[in-house]
């Protein structure tokens, strides 16, 4: 692959575009963008190597979507129509179910890849891009068959350069399983960060006062509005149905707490402590 395209020049896509000129230095990285400023600062800082429209795609061997999910599922169908036969098209996205239904029927549903990278910060924009963001993490594929083999070929073997491990898996289940692990964190954070705000009106109370703890927990709430509203509107069903098994879990700690039943607060703590033994000991 020569020429790669990448539209959506933040976080996710940058660090792409940094590995990928890191472990291909013959490619030549072009970056789409509605946001020129981003685009500028994407080739100051040696993200991409320059900048292109749509009118380009048809030159390209690859092209990465990295934009909201709102829009890829619309901007996917504008893409596949411009590409060459022999073009692979990836998307990014932390939503899948809705972007394989809206090109199940196109005449290059071969040409296409559904793929989520579980990597990402609480930062955004082309600044926000880091090298080996990808090493070691997961990346879940999906409908894998739909796509022409030589195309999955290339895409298996980019991922290795990368250092990502890979997962097969529907996209129903996949939005389903990433509701739980990723997009009730963000909700979590985002609504203890509102809790905080409203109730400790002193700024400089929280700045002292805030531990490691507190930070770490409220991480996610620095993260793009614009990129996790639509990915909560995509899977409403799936993150209600969190939402509903968080919020059991809650009440139930409330009334504890309400009732002076320790030795079961104490309990649930102690139980849930062996999450730490499942996110160290997969391989």
């Amino acid at each position: 692959m020569k020429n790669i395209y990448i539209i959506g020049v933040g976080l996710i896509g940058g660090s792409l575009a940094l590995d990928i000129k890191k472990h291909h230095q013959k490619v030549k990285v072009f970056g789409i963008d509605h946001n020129e400023t981003h685009l500028e600062e994407a080739v100051q800082l040696n993200v991409i190597d320059a900048k292109a429209t749509y009118e380009d795609l048809k030159k390209a061997d690859l092209v990465i979507m990295s934009i909201p999910v709102d829009a890829a599922v619309n901007e996917i169908i504008k893409v596949l129509d411009l590409v060459s036969d022999d073009t692979l098209v990836m998307d990014v996205g932390s939503t899948k179910a809705e972007i394989c239904k809206a090109i199940d029927g196109h005449p290059k549903r071969r040409n296409f890849l559904a793929t989520h990278p579980i990597a990402g910060t609480e930062f955004s924009g082309p600044k926000a891009a880091i090298n080996g963001l990808y090493q070691n993490k997961t990346n879940i594929i999906c409908e894998v068959e739909k796509t022409a083999f030589k195309l999955q070929e290339k895409a298996l073997t980019l991922f290795a350069d990368l250092g990502m491990r890979i997962r097969y898996m529907n996209p129903e289940a996949h939005d389903k399983h990433i509701a739980y692990v990723s997009h009730l964190s963000h909700i979590s954070s985002f609504m203890l960060g509102k809790t905080v705000i409203d109730k400790e009106r002193n700024e400089r109370d929280i700045f002292d006062m805030a531990g490691s703890g507190f930070a770490s927990t409220v991480r996610l709430a620095k993260s793009s509005p614009e990129m996790w509203t639509p990915i909560f509107k995509q899977n409403k069903v799936n993150v209600l149905e969190t939402l509903d098994e968080y919020i059991i879990n809650l009440q139930k700690f409330r009334e504890f707490m309400h009732e002076d039943d320790f030795e079961a607060i104490y309990a649930e703590m102690k139980n849930t402590n062996y999450i730490k033994e499942i996110l160290n000991g997969i391989q």
